[in-house]
């Protein structure tokens, strides 16, 4: 059975993710696949885990349903990014999902932006700490 995601409001999330810097961290390497872990985090605060979730991978089967995929089209498209949450047998996580099958740090730094913005926070305040290795 193919993934859904379940759309989260920004304004739902924690506070801080638009009022002091921030820092995605990934957890393995960017060549781990369609699917890379990590966490954001702020001085002061809580780490929230939020994993990147590329959502066109089809192979061998399709990672997110179509309607989940179309909206993460969609929102890229006009200049945003799906903030959602999934459950991929390992617990609920925060995704952030974009189109592709994989990540390289440019497309992980234009996510990263995308969120800031919908938080209502300035891009510069975020930053992106990346792992060597698949």
């Amino acid at each position: 059975m193919q993934a859904v995601i379940i759309d989260i409001d920004p304004f739902d999330l924690p506070e801080w993710l638009g009022d002091r810097d921030v820092v995605w961290r990934a957890d393995a390497g960017l060549r781990t696949g369609h699917l890379v872990r990590g966490r954001l985090t702020g001085e002061g605060a809580d780490d929230l885990a939020c994993d990147l979730l590329a959502v066109d991978e089809a192979y061998p089967e399709p990672v997110v349903d179509d309607a989940s995929r179309l909206r993460v089209h969609q929102a890229w498209r006009h200049g945003q990014v799906v903030i959602g949450c999934l459950d991929d047998g390992a617990g609920v996580r925060t995704v952030l999902a974009v189109p592709g099958t994989g990540f390289g740090p440019d497309l992980v730094l234009d996510a990263l932006g995308r969120l800031a913005r919908a938080v209502g926070a300035h891009s510069e305040r975020y930053a992106a700490l990346l792992r060597l290795g698949g």
